[in-house]
């Protein structure tokens, strides 16, 4: 049985994992109400975003369930690493698809169709992250995502201003990822017989990422710190 000291921890990571995970869900909130007045722009987000937090709680869900079935807990695992190292190496995502909508409907549809589309790292971590506790997506979500729409600039602010709380999400990520595959009902008992192993291997699995994603991280701004012609 889950502690209450184990729940809220969780929820705590879940909701940490969601904010690291969102900047890019924040400017596309942005994005797609640009055009509208401000009083629209209001309600834009507002009914987008709610779309947008339904459809997730249930790709959620749906995802909490599927990994029970045998070997997916690794394969969520293994997709959750390549997010976890793609946090830090993909510094500057393209956003020029995302067109602006011209009215109420249309901006609200923009928010939904891109958020769904962009949002399988957010569902992955947070499936992850719950250890199947169906209530603990439903609250984390909840809770994060308004501070996502209300407080998305203050956040990004943070982030380019604290480059480690990237980091940091990435270790919590990989920290993640590593969990799911140990508990993976066919390498569980091992890694159970041997704990050891157990921690070795999340610990292999976290300084990875964060090597790698850190060394890409660093080849990817060298470029940009060259003189212009």
């Amino acid at each position: 049985m889950e502690t209450t000291a184990e729940f809220f921890l969780s929820l705590l990571n879940i909701i940490f994992l969601d904010l690291v995970l969102a900047g890019d869900n924040a400017i596309v909130i942005g994005l797609a109400a640009r055009n509208l007045p401000p009083q629209t722009q209001k309600k834009a987000i507002l009914y987008g975003t709610g779309g947008a937090v339904i459809l997730r709680i249930i790709a959620t869900i749906l995802v909490v369930w599927l990994l029970n079935i045998p070997w997916l807990l690794l394969v969520g695992g293994i997709l959750l690493v390549i997010i976890a190292y793609k946090l830090l190496a993909d510094d500057n995502s393209d956003h020029s698809q995302i067109k602006a909508g011209q009215s109420l409907g249309g901006a609200i549809r923009t928010i939904i169709v891109a958020d769904a589309a962009m949002g399988l790292d957010n569902v992955i971590a947070i499936a992850g992250a719950s250890k199947h506790n169906t209530l603990l997506v439903v609250i984390g979500l909840l809770i994060s995502v308004p501070i996502v729409v209300w407080g998305s600039t203050l956040f990004i602010k943070l982030i380019n201003r604290f480059p480690w709380i990237i980091y940091v999400g990435a270790a919590v990520l990989a920290y993640t990822a590593s969990s799911m595959i140990t508990d993976e009902r066919h390498f569980v008992l091992y890694f159970e017989t041997h704990p050891v192993i157990h921690y070795l291997f999340i610990a292999v699995i976290i300084l990875g990422v964060l090597t790698a994603g850190h060394l890409r991280r660093k080849h990817a701004h060298r470029p940009s710190s060259s003189p212009q012609h």
